[in-house]
């Protein structure tokens, strides 16, 4: 709080507690995020299905990995917030409604072979993805990097070209 030149109290008088604060914060992450992919989705609406899905897997992962300080707050947030559980649901559903309009699509015009479900999907973008975040220790082992940034720039490009290569496999997607 010095170093942001916040009294304690106002955090107290606005918000009730620095966890409340966090919990609100977070929260208005989570809607821009939404609002964010919103806009994304549609500035790629008119790409094909193979170039939308890859897009949405990139802009997924992105954000995991620029907001990667949010994560270990959430776990225990969501223990007790049922706002941030409910933004969070939203989200998800967007996300897994897109998907699931790709896949839809990607078969009726024979670009995907097989129509795995969109939350199966949702969970190997995002389980993935944060087992590269919280396990640092394990996984920068298998990743060349010079300091934390060129880590995560590098977990972040190999964690997405990992999920790329199982969901396009598990589509059934072949490149001509």
């Amino acid at each position: 709080c010095t170093k942001a030149q916040v009294n304690v109290a106002m955090i107290s008088y606005y918000f009730g507690s620095k966890e409340k604060m966090m919990g609100s914060l977070y929260q208005l992450r989570v809607q821009k995020t939404r609002q964010n992919f919103k806009e994304f989705s549609e500035i790629i609406k008119d790409g094909n299905p193979e170039m939308q899905f890859k897009e949405i897997i990139k802009f997924v992962t992105k954000q995991l990995f620029k907001y990667s300080y949010f994560h270990g707050f959430v776990t225990q947030e969501l223990r007790a917030g049922d706002d941030l559980k409910s933004e969070l649901t939203e989200f998800y559903k967007v996300t897994v409604n897109k998907l699931d309009e790709l896949v839809q699509r990607g078969v009726a015009t024979g670009v995907f072979t097989h129509a795995p479900k969109a939350e199966d999907m949702l969970t190997i973008i995002l389980g993935s993805t944060l087992f590269v975040i919280r396990n640092k220790n394990f996984y920068q082992e298998y990743v060349p990097h010079k300091n934390e940034q060129s880590y995560l720039a590098e977990a972040e490009k190999k964690v997405c070209a990992s999920i790329l290569l199982s969901l396009f496999a598990s589509l059934g997607y072949h490149q001509s």
